[in-house]
């Protein structure tokens, strides 16, 4: 393509504007993002790398587990522990049974889960991100089958550049039917949190599941074996907002994966030889394990970064290769923006030896302090009023909706009467007979539709456990205790046989 440079025709006297060759500049180096570059992360044992196993296994065992959970809830109600029936629009926690009409529930725990991301984040930064996020969890797990198939990063660098051949094609095909068994249980799993898992999993295998149960599968089954397998790091880097929000959570006393350069620098591969020779030389031996060991492929040398979700298993490595090296532990650790700036104050007025016998190692106030008080505050009330409230909601609920037209209707011997739809919710798992009770309203009475000869001030209803029961009522009031215009009187409904009862208002409508 020719350039504007080769097609314009300059006069003499015109302004020649410079034109800038760099290759950003040029339309083809225009992308949106970097071309993905594999990376091969390399084994690493340490403090970290076993927390990271820890709660990879805790958090993959809950995952795949808990639908198989059994929880007795009596004879109507479904066995299994935790539970979200969309049939019946209930959700079943344990001994905690949550309506439709309690879905506050539920946004209380969503805002409970926001809180403790800003609590996390404000005193160890994108700990979350490097130890329990899925896309973190999943893609660990898919590290270590690849791993385990064909080895250490060395060796698996080496098979990547390979040609083709017969054990090169036998390995990957272990690899990626293993990723596809992982993602086929992971998507399975998920559906079985919305219906009976045992009879879930019989239907699914002789292909009488509904079709949305397989669909649920095949879409998470594709996102996991994409995102965990091909894309990683690219999902952390392009596709999560998390990186981006974080720096407004974080402050100077905020624990984040640090090297500690005013101890490191300057570098030196031949350390020994440089300080035999006198030279000025940092702890970093530039072996760069850091970086062999980080799955999203950075150097925490080079400060903090967009990508670094704070795994610290560059914090397992460089203690490691300190350790052989024999230097003190800590070149890279969490660390706080105030502390560092406090060491290399040390580091300037005594020498970076002294100041590293006087590294700071992680303290109470990094973590309480007013920030995070706050979060844990809101947290914990939040916590607190959802279980207050659990402990003392009610199990019965009462729904009146009157007759819209006519509002009134005046019979033959003068009385009036009026209409209304009744709804009881019986939300215990036994069945219950209620008292409907008429309080205010002078001399009337009710009676069910279709059955006017019991007719009282009270009736008895019976509600099957996890039910609601709607049924048609007539309010009528006798000619002489008749007041013109709208009365307001209450229905009650009580449980015949427990402390329960609920109170609704309601209105009767009379000739003005």
């Amino acid at each position: 393509m020719a350039t504007m440079a080769e097609d314009a025709t300059v006069t003499a006297g015109d302004p020649v504007e410079p034109i800038d060759a760099s290759p950003v500049n040029k339309p083809e180096a225009r992308k949106l993002y970097a071309a993905r570059v594999k990376i091969f992360p390399k084994r690493v044992s340490g403090l970290f790398r076993r927390l990271k196993w820890w709660i990879l296994s805790l958090a993959l065992g809950v995952y795949w587990i808990t639908p198989w959970i059994r929880w007795d809830r009596g004879p109507e109600a479904p066995d299994q522990a935790v539970l979200a029936d969309l049939a019946h629009r209930r959700f079943y926690f344990f001994f905690i049974e949550i309506w439709p009409q309690e879905f506050y529930y539920v946004a209380g725990l969503l805002i409970m889960a926001g809180l403790g991301l800003f609590l996390i984040t404000s005193v160890a930064g994108r700990a979350w991100c490097g130890y329990a996020c899925p896309q973190t969890v999943w893609t660990d797990l898919y590290i270590s089958v690849e791993r385990w198939i064909e080895g250490d990063r060395n060796a698996r660098m080496r098979l990547d550049k390979a040609p083709w051949s017969f054990g090169k094609i036998r390995k990957r095909l272990v690899v990626h039917a293993i990723w596809l068994l992982i993602a086929v249980a992971t998507g399975g799993a998920w559906i079985f949190y919305f219906a009976d898992a045992p009879t879930l999993v019989r239907q699914f295998l002789t292909l009488q599941a509904p079709p949305v149960a397989y669909t649920t599968v095949a879409i998470l089954t594709a996102t996991t074996y994409i995102f965990a397998g091909f894309m990683r790091e690219q999902v952390c880097t392009y596709m999560c907002p998390w990186p981006r929000i974080q720096g407004a959570m974080l402050d100077e006393d905020s624990l984040i994966v640090t090297y500690n350069g005013w101890r490191g620098e300057p570098r030196s591969l031949h350390r020994k030889k440089a300080v035999a020779q006198g030279k000025p030389v940092g702890d970093c031996i530039a072996c760069n394990a850091c970086v062999a060991v980080c799955p999203m492929g950075i150097d925490i040398r080079d400060g903090e970064q967009l990508e670094c979700i704070s795994c610290a298993l560059c914090i397992d490595a460089c203690d490691a290769m300190m350790d052989k090296v024999g230097l003190a532990r800590g070149l890279i650790s969490y660390s706080t923006l105030r502390d560092y700036g406090a060491h290399i104050a040390d580091a300037k007025a005594t020498s970076p030896q002294q100041a590293t016998a006087n590294q700071r190692k992680v303290h109470v106030s990094h973590i309480v302090r007013p920030r995070t008080l706050i979060y844990f505050g809101l947290w914990s009330l939040i916590g607190l009023a959802m279980l207050v409230s659990l402990s003392l909601r009610e199990r019965l609920d009462l729904n009146i909706l009157h007759d819209r037209n006519p509002l009134f209707v005046t019979l033959s011997d003068g009385s009036v009467r009026n209409g209304f739809i009744v709804k009881i919710l019986n939300m215990q798992g036994a069945a219950r007979t209620f008292e409907l009770r008429l309080d205010g309203l002078d001399g009337a009475e009710m009676w069910l539709a279709g059955g006017e000869e019991q007719r009282g001030r009270s009736l008895e209803m019976r509600v099957e456990p996890d039910k609601l029961r709607e049924f048609r009522l007539f309010v009528s009031q006798p000619r002489d205790a008749v007041k013109p215009g709208r009365a307001d009187f209450d229905m009650i409904v009580r449980d015949r046989d427990g402390p329960e009862s609920v109170t609704e208002d309601a209105q009767f409508y009379a000739p003005e």
